[in-house]
């Protein structure tokens, strides 16, 4: 399993964890306290800031059990629920280009999903990639 930090939202919000990502950009939706964010993704998502120059606004990072389970379409098994995953969006570039770079970023592991408007991009460590 992927190394997962905790952070703390209410006193560790605004604590950076990259030069573009702070703690609370990974928050769950529903104001939960507790922050779970593997260090490998924010890696991953600041690889993603630095090739696009261009602003990446996470759409949701970490989730709890009853937050994911209040989301459609989501998994019981969601990555996003141990901290590993985060759906993204990157100003000015398609979900398709964003995927296309991840992959590069990720080959042959973690879990790259292309959606409408996002992607989906996790640590995991086995390969999946869907398109939803």
């Amino acid at each position: 399993m992927e190394n997962v930090q905790v952070f703390s939202l209410a006193g560790e919000g605004e604590a950076r964890l990259s030069p573009h990502f702070r703690v609370r950009e990974f928050a769950c939706r529903d104001g939960a306290d507790p922050v779970f964010v593997a260090p490998r993704l924010v890696q991953v998502l600041e690889a993603v800031r630095q090739h696009f120059g261009a602003p990446v606004t996470v759409n949701s990072g970490y989730r709890t059990v009853s937050h994911n389970n209040a989301t459609p379409g989501s998994s019981p098994r969601s990555q996003h629920l141990y901290g590993l995953a985060a759906d993204i969006r990157v100003e000015g570039h398609a979900p398709g280009e964003v995927a296309a770079y991840a992959e590069t970023l990720l080959p042959g592991t973690g879990g790259i999903g292309t959606y409408g408007s996002f992607v989906h991009i996790d640590v995991r460590p086995g390969p999946s990639r869907w398109k939803g």
